[in-house]
């Protein structure tokens, strides 16, 4: 049985390609720029066209697929403009999620946030790019969510999936990686501590080396 098989799958079919692509395109399994070769996802993801062409129609509103006439959808590409605005925006959502987080977080949010690092430092110390990726996701989204602003994160996961594929090209260097597990505990530190304002500046200069990094990707 395939890994796509044995997960859960939503109620409706649309639901679970959708899920399944975004997840996709978001790893990078599907790189940026590459083509999305329906017939073949349709047999992968054991479905007909029809919820796959309606999962790519809300794909393409979230600006994570572009449609080209007589050639089909292809995963969208950033530009260095694209992710710095990104990454600005994010920053600016983030430190209103953080702040209201820090003044909520229980025993138990920390707790689950520890667990969280668990998962992001297993992956890293196997060099797993995309588990990796997605336990930093986790790791994050754990944080916003503490904040109580339901409408707030939304927006915030938005961005997140925007760049997500190129996240995971930063993890693919073994000293990102190392770097990614001592920033995030030094956040854990500063929100046992409950500094607000250390968590921010934690958080940005997090931010900081993901976006040099890219950048060197993504530049002329």
């Amino acid at each position: 049985m395939s890994s796509v098989e044995e997960r859960r799958r939503p109620p409706t079919a649309q639901q679970f390609v959708l899920a399944e692509l975004r997840r996709a395109i978001t790893t990078g399994r599907l790189r940026p720029g590459s083509p999305i070769r329906q017939d073949a996802l349709a047999e992968e993801f054991d479905v007909s066209r029809v919820p796959l062409r309606e999962a790519l129609k809300t794909l393409h509103g979230e600006g994570l697929v572009t449609y080209q006439a007589h050639r089909g959808y292809f995963v969208e590409t950033l530009s260095l403009d694209d992710l710095l605005e990104v990454y600005r925006i994010r920053e600016l959502l983030e430190e209103e999620a953080v702040r209201k987080a820090v003044q909520r977080l229980g025993d138990d949010d920390l707790q689950r946030l520890e667990r969280a690092q668990e998962e992001v430092e297993r992956a890293a110390a196997a060099g797993d790019v995309q588990e990796m990726a997605a336990a930093n996701r986790v790791f994050h989204m754990t944080l916003f969510e503490c904040s109580g602003m339901p409408r707030l994160v939304r927006l915030i996961r938005t961005l997140w999936d925007s760049t997500d594929a190129y996240r995971s090209l930063y993890y693919g260097e073994g000293a990102n990686r190392e770097r990614v597990v001592a920033e995030h505990r030094g956040v854990l530190d500063a929100l046992r501590r409950g500094a607000a304002d250390e968590v921010v500046a934690r958080l940005d200069e997090h931010r900081s080396h993901a976006v040099t990094a890219l950048s060197a990707v993504l530049g002329p």
